[in-house]
């Protein structure tokens, strides 16, 4: 069998290729291209054989088969011991190296390429290259990655050749790109098509999730752990107009003030979040009075936190945020203004604009597997859609439904209660309900009475409506559900106290 080693070379993105193109010519690799990086390879000076040339074959339907024929795909597969007098046979030639970077679906689906051109960005041929090269790594080595070219290329120069170590770290490294490549495709297709998540399909048991970095953090939750931001399409729904990068805990706090936003997306609102829960939330005319509002809830609690704000930042409302500490504002906009002042005044406050985030499923990660869950904005109760017990309190109905867009922000066990379109207390992440009932509504003090108070889930006995009786408060809403719902129904009765039964359970674990 003809010895003559050669490399094929089909990169769609051509950036820092020459040096590693050369060192293949150096290396001794005759070397086979299609077309368009063939012409590449010419430019530089260097011989190259076009792949038609190899097989016979022109490059069909308008390019979309190039490489796909026995000679190439067996030219990689073939094992040495056992298949090279069939290669020869058949003029199969050896390719012991293979530089593949494949089309950019990713890119045409940020751009929101219509399908038609989406589909055209789908590679066959490169992913067919990487996978055979991959499969067969002990003889082949695979490079799909512009980060790999200055080693190899190092490597072909000192060696003649790949090592061995190096080819298995690349074939590894070449299944992760595919695996990565087909779940962008799988997800990007089922969003524009409208089958949703492809994890949401019972007959599915196995899926590919595709994750991008799209920045290294200095560290975790805390200092001794290693942390980074990925994102499906490698671009998070945000953008960052000032300030210092967010760290760990900014992004899951920034994550509850982001929900905090799409909650109260229909108000002019403000929310405030420390360690993920609400410490403030307040209704206003404008975005400024609603912020002022809502620092005024918890001022202890609101320095340092996380500020959420469902209109533009004016300069009403940069002025109070440029007098105060907080780590980060998310807000859809800012005024040009406005941002001048922040960015001035306060210099490494994070100012986030925020987008419509993509998530359809959340992931969480536990010790005993990885939950899958749908991961919807929770939809806030309707009078239609519930039952009240006791007299009907139309004039309480705002602020119910406030509390409990408060309490669904919240950790469990929570309990909001709420007066005027502002909180005044919360309970969150008690481990009995009646505690968070009592915690919320010492934190309300007198205001308590006439207030309205939520639960994030059923009310599972009596004892939480006595405590909200004993401070005076006006209504109760809850989802219901509890086997002891008639008794906690007839205690509210006998204590004068109106309760709506109705809306969505919203746990947070």
């Amino acid at each position: 069998m003809d010895q003559t080693r050669y490399a094929i070379v089909s990169a769609y993105d051509k950036s820092n290729l020459e040096g590693l193109v050369r060192a293949i010519d150096r290396a001794g690799y005759r070397i086979i291209s299609s077309s368009g990086t063939a012409k590449f390879i010419r430019s530089l000076g260097i011989q190259v054989t076009e792949v038609e040339e190899v097989t016979g074959y022109p490059h069909l339907f308008g390019g979309r088969v190039k490489t796909l024929h026995p000679k190439v795909a067996g030219g990689i597969l073939f094992r040495e011991a056992e298949d090279s007098e069939e290669a020869a046979s058949h003029q199969v030639p050896r390719i012991d190296l293979v530089v593949c970077t494949l089309y950019p679906f990713e890119e045409a689906a940020r751009a929101q390429a219509p399908i038609e051109e989406l589909i055209e960005k789908v590679d066959i041929g490169g992913v067919t290259l990487i996978r055979a090269a991959a499969k067969n790594h002990r003889r082949v080595a695979v490079v799909c990655h512009p980060a790999d070219y200055e080693s190899v290329a190092s490597e072909l120069d000192s060696l003649g050749a790949v090592s061995p170590k190096t080819r298995e770290r690349l074939a590894v490294k070449a299944f992760s790109v595919t695996a990565a490549y087909d779940g962008t495709i799988s997800a990007v297709l089922s969003d524009r098509i409208g089958t949703g998540s492809p994890m949401k399909d019972a007959s599915i048991a196995r899926t590919a999730i595709p994750l991008w970095r799209v920045q290294r953090l200095r560290y975790g939750e805390n200092p001794y752990q290693e942390a980074s931001l990925w994102d499906r399409l490698g671009e998070p729904p945000f953008r960052l107009l000032g300030g210092k990068e967010l760290s760990y805990n900014n992004i899951l706090d920034s994550d509850a003030a982001l929900r905090g936003i799409l909650l109260f997306r229909d108000s002019c609102a403000a929310v405030i979040i420390k360690h993920t829960n609400p410490c403030g939330a307040a209704l206003g005319d404008t975005i400024g009075e609603a912020l002022a509002s809502a620092i005024d809830c918890d001022p202890v609690s609101a320095f340092g936190g996380i500020v959420g704000l469902t209109r533009p930042v004016d300069l009403q409302a940069a002025e109070i945020l440029a007098d105060r500490f907080f780590e980060v504002v998310l807000a859809p906009s800012f005024h040009p203004e406005a941002l001048e002042l922040l960015r001035s005044r306060r210099g490494s406050l994070r100012l986030v604009e925020a987008t419509s985030p993509r998530m359809e499923v959340m992931l969480r990660d536990t010790l005993l597997g990885t939950l899958v869950q749908e991961d919807p904005i929770p939809v806030p109760p309707r009078e239609e859609d519930g039952t009240w017990h006791g007299k009907r309190r139309p004039d309480l109905w705002d602020d119910l439904v406030f509390a409990w867009k408060c309490a669904a922000l919240a950790k469990s066990n929570a309990i909001a209660v709420a007066k005027g379109g502002r909180l005044l207390g919360l309970g969150c992440g008690f481990t009995n309900r009646v505690d968070a009932a009592a915690f919320a509504l010492g934190k309300a003090g007198d205001a308590a009475h006439g207030a309205a108070m939520a639960s994030d889930a059923f009310l599972p006995f009596p004892d939480t409506v006595e405590v909200a009786h004993s401070k005076g408060v006006g209504a109760i809403i809850q989802p219901g559900g509890s086997v002891r719902d008639r008794d906690v129904i007839d205690r509210a009765l006998e204590l004068g106290l109106s309760m709506f039964m109705g809306g969505t359970r919203t746990f947070r674990h």
